[in-house]
């Protein structure tokens, strides 16, 4: 996975763009990801200036080591292209992603990567800096999940949007993130979950949970994040700053974890080095580790080091 696809999304802050106080409020608050909206959180009239509170915002700095996104309205609209270009044109040195809503087909996230490449000749920047986030919302999109993974080598996330696509199913739920009335058997959104990981785990790609619209309700939202981080999501959507705090833990390692999967790594490379013995499978306390546990140990690792985790144990190899 490339450094920008290691980069930390636990927690995904929703902003609308059309508030310039929440924009302020947002870069204090202790989200990995904010994401400054200009689609369903802006009224249709209040969207160009909208762009430009955005635009301010994002140059006045101020965000810390936080991943600057910004979600632009979807191709079947009269805004994406305005979107683009004043946001990009304005800020773009000052901006990580692009978030492309509702994509359905592989050639949406092609436009994108184009005009993303013609502006940033245009403007100086290093061709292909800015990363794109694909968010899957319909059938259709989830159809075509792998080919939109792979459309661009921009595309960092993808993201599930669960409003939407209840919708588009004809999902017979009006609470999003919920399970659907009769439905008492597992989790209705387990295959679109899976179906959303896989493609972003073939592809070397952040998975992210959307929205969990109860945002009173932080119980709820930890159970619900749970599902998916227990799947091997990266990170969900946080609508509320109450959120933040779960979201960080629920899709982080526990500490005990972290120190276990390092140790692994550090015992499996002094085991299988010649001064180790070059052995292939060995004891680590009472528990067996070879090749497949240092693959699973990578994954905890790389989730621990990038929200910023130290360790509490370290393992020493034996004295001779």
């Amino acid at each position: 996975m490339t450094d920008k696809g290691l980069r930390s999304r636990r927690s995904c802050l929703a902003t609308p763009g059309s508030n310039p106080r929440f924009l302020e409020k947002a870069k204090g608050l202790d989200a990995d990801q904010v994401f400054l909206d200009l689609e369903d959180s802006v009224a249709p009239l209040a969207k160009p200036d909208a762009r430009k509170n955005i635009v301010a915002a994002l140059n006045e700095g101020g965000w810390g080591n936080k991943i600057r996104v910004v979600r632009v309205n979807d191709w079947t609209t009269e805004w994406t292209y305005a979107d683009v270009i004043e946001v990009v044109g304005g800020a773009g040195a000052n901006l990580d992603c692009i978030m492309l809503p509702k994509v359905q087909t592989a050639e949406q996230v092609v436009a994108l990567d184009l005009l993303l490449t013609q502006l940033e000749k245009v403007h100086g920047y290093e061709p292909g800096r800015i990363g794109i986030e694909a968010q899957i919302e319909n059938a259709l999109g989830l159809t075509n999940v792998n080919a939109i993974a792979t459309a661009s080598p921009r595309v960092e996330t993808i993201i599930f949007g669960p409003a939407d696509f209840m919708a588009s199913i004809n999902m017979k739920s009006l609470v999003v993130g919920e399970q659907p009335p009769g439905y008492d058997v597992g989790d209705a959104y387990h295959y679109i979950l899976m179906q959303i990981l896989m493609a972003a785990r073939a592809h070397d790609k952040q998975a992210i949970d959307g929205p969990y619209l109860q945002i009173k309700d932080v119980d709820g939202f930890r159970r619900v994040a749970g599902r998916s981080a227990a799947l091997g999501f990266d990170g969900k959507w946080v609508l509320h700053p109450d959120q933040i705090a779960a979201a960080n833990e629920v899709y982080s390692p526990r500490q005990e974890d972290y120190d276990h999967a390092e140790n692994i790594l550090d015992a499996y490379d002094h085991y299988t080095s010649a001064a180790g013995g070059a052995r292939g499978a060995v004891m680590l306390g009472d528990e067996m580790i070879d090749e497949a546990s240092r693959k699973m140990a990578l994954v905890i690792s790389a989730k621990g080091r990038a929200a910023g985790f130290t360790r509490t144990n370290i393992w020493q190899p034996p004295a001779d």
